[in-house]
Parts: structure tokens; C-alpha cells; sequence
């Protein structure tokens, strides 16, 4: 097995730690002995992901002497809702499941966020782990305790701050992921690189081929880089009331184009390329960011083989579902808008300026 890095989230009595490291998913039955956790485990997973590497997180539990059920949920952004929890629930309260027992989460970011969510409230809240299988959720969805469902009306509006006890991120399983699937997730890559630290956004732009054709050694600098980047910012502010907010850099599009093409069009990481350049694009006309790191994010994005341009869609729908995002304060809609490379602001955009905005986007393309 290859060595494993550890990163150490301080949160005070919510700490954990985020184990990376090729092979580690089976690993997962010691983490959890290391725990002194002596309950059962309730596995949630998707039948494809199951197949994959079920056996394996099953296996490593037996080894370590735990007793676990399986629970499965459909795979797909679409099935992240309240019917889907509420089938984790029945099975939870079928198997006797109590507050000494916990969830482990294996899958990307659908099942991590939903299998959290039902661990924030199945008996006002027991344990859950993360065992992330893609990029997204190896990098951004797993860490930081963000958990919930979507709502027709927007994404993820339903939903807690529940920290899990560890996370489990093993890039060798990226291999299984298909090619859009895994290049959807270097978008959330990439956004570390803008917001927070310009020479690793500048090491993505040195070896962007080698990780669009995933070199497991430049992948995992990537899942490191990127999970030290949100484990800082998490530790800084829990519940996203102040620094944490930069994270969303390019999400309030994003989300916008996800929630108007149903869940089924366009991936999360495709919304966040679409909305990062979108909002670069913003920052220029507001005279914040030089047209040239609008360029380097463009190409830096389309080698990775993620989408720039927005879909054709109504700018008065993306202003209307902007306007019920849950970042909205106070009725105005806010911006992560960036200064340069490696640095962003959290800004009030006026309404009647990002209509004129959004009319005005395709020039661009």
C-alpha cells in the first residue's frame, strides 16, 4: 500500500482527520477500530458504486470485527431529495439502528452529502463517515461537515452542518470514474487554485494533461493540495460565516444553470467551470480582474475538458433562481469574485447590474 498522508481538521470536539492514499478503502474497518468505535455500521452506497468497491469497505469491516448493513439509493443529482432519505431512514429504524451506531457514506457527492444529512438526523444526529469516490467529493464535498438534499425550487436548500468522524479519500479509485464524470470534478480542483493559492493553480496549468489522463502521482498532489486548501478553511469558520463563503466561487451560476436543466444536463464541476469563468468575466466588467487571468482560467478549464460558456438559457430564470440560492442575504444576491489568481472578495452584485450582466454574457462566447 502506498503511504498515507493525514490532514488534521481542528474543530475542536468536532475534529477529525482526512486519510489519503491509493488503497486505503480498505483500510476503513482499522480507522474505525482506531476510533474505539465498537457499534454497527450502516453502509449507504449506489448499486454501481457497491459493485465496484462493496466488497472491499465490507470486507475491511468484517476484518475488523464490526457488523454493518447495506443500504443502497439510486445514484444521480436527481435523486437527491427527501424520499431518498426517508428510504435511509426506514432501513435505519428496521434494523434497530441507535445513537452508538453510524453511517459510513460511499460515493461521491450525492451519497455524502445525503447519508450525512441522515446521520445529522436519525435520532437528533448519530456518526458518519466519509469514504468520497470521485473527485468532487474527494476534494470538496466531504470535508467541512456541509450535509442535505435538493429542492425543486434549488440546490441543496434542506440540510445541516454535520462533521463526520473521518475521511477516507482514495484516488486510485478514480480510475473507475467514467471520463466526464472525473474531469467534472477538476473544476472544484481548479477553484482552489483561484481563491486561495496561484502556484498550485499554476502546477494544474504545468501538468494539466497529465491529470486529465489521470497520472496517479499528479492526483494526488491535486486531492492533497486541494483538501489541506478546504481543511484550512473550514478550520477557520465552521459554519460559513465569513471566509468560508469564497468556497461557492463559481456555485451561484452554477447551481442556477444545475437547477434549470433539472439535475440531469449538466454536471456540478461542468456548472462550476460555467460558473467560475462567469464570474471571472463579472469581476472585469466590475474592474476587479485583468482580462488575462480570465484567459489562463478559459484554457486551464478547456484542457481539463470542462464546458465555458453558459447554456442558452434565460438570464431572467438564472437571476430568479439566483434570488432563492441560500447564499442570498437579506434579499441581495452576493458574488465570489476574484481580484487575481489566488484571490478572491465576497461582493453585493445589484440585481439590475447582473441582468444587464447576463444579456450581455454571450459577446463572450
Amino acid at each position: 500500500m502506498k503511504q498515507t498522508k493525514k490532514i488534521p481538521l481542528d474543530l475542536g470536539k468536532n475534529s477529525y482527520d482526512i486519510f489519503i492514499g491509493e488503497e486505503i478503502i480498505d483500510q476503513v474497518g482499522l480507522f474505525l477500530k482506531d476510533l474505539s468505535f465498537k457499534g454497527r455500521v450502516a453502509v449507504v452506497t449506489d448499486p454501481k458504486v457497491e459493485g465496484l468497491y462493496g466488497s472491499r469497505v465490507k470486507k475491511s469491516l468484517k476484518k475488523a470485527g464490526f457488523k454493518f448493513i447495506l443500504i443502497q439509493i439510486p445514484a444521480g443529482e436527481r435523486y437527491k431529495t427527501l424520499k431518498q432519505i426517508n428510504r435511509i431512514y426506514d432501513s435505519l429504524i428496521q434494523n434497530h439502528f441507535e445513537r452508538s451506531d453510524l453511517l459510513l457514506a460511499l460515493g461521491g457527492g450525492v451519497i455524502g452529502d445525503m447519508t450525512g444529512f441522515a446521520a445529522a438526523t436519525y435520532l437528533r444526529g448519530v456518526s458518519f463517515v466519509q469514504c468520497p469516490t470521485t473527485v468532487l467529493a474527494q476534494v470538496d464535498a466531504s470535508i467541512g461537515g456541509k450535509t442535505g438534499v435538493d429542492h425543486p425550487e434549488g440546490k441543496n436548500l434542506i440540510g445541516a452542518f454535520h462533521q463526520p468522524r473521518f475521511v477516507c479519500s482514495d484516488p486510485a479509485v478514480l480510475r473507475t470514474l467514467q471520463k466526464r464524470e472525473y474531469r467534472s470534478g477538476l473544476a472544484e480542483v481548479v477553484k482552489y487554485g483561484v481563491i486561495a493559492d496561484e502556484a498550485f493553480f499554476g502546477y494544474l496549468e504545468t501538468h494539466s494533461k497529465a491529470i486529465r489522463d489521470l497520472d496517479l502521482e499528479k492526483v494526488r498532489h491535486c486531492i492533497h493540495r486541494a483538501s489541506q486548501i478546504k481543511a484550512e478553511i473550514v478550520q477557520a469558520d465552521e459554519h460559513e460565516g465569513g471566509i468560508r463563503k469564497i468556497l461557492n466561487y463559481g456555485h451561484t451560476i452554477g447551481h442556477a444553470v444545475e437547477t434549470l436543466t433539472g439535475y440531469r444536463k449538466v454536471k456540478h464541476g461542468e456548472g462550476v467551470a460555467m460558473g467560475m469563468v462567469a464570474a471571472s468575466r463579472l469581476a472585469v466588467e466590475l474592474g476587479l480582474l485583468h482580462e488575462d487571468d480570465v484567459k489562463r482560467q478559459v484554457k486551464l478549464l478547456t484542457a481539463f475538458g470542462l464546458p465555458t460558456r453558459l447554456p442558452d438559457l434565460d438570464p431572467g430564470d438564472i437571476l430568479e433562481v439566483m434570488a432563492g440560492d441560500k447564499k442570498v442575504v437579506g434579499g441581495e444576491i452576493y458574488f465570489v469574485l476574484p481580484k487575481n489568481i489566488g484571490s478572491v472578495d465576497v461582493m453585493k452584485v445589484d440585481k439590475k447590474v447582473l441582468k444587464r450582466f447576463l444579456k450581455a454574457l454571450p459577446k463572450y462566447v
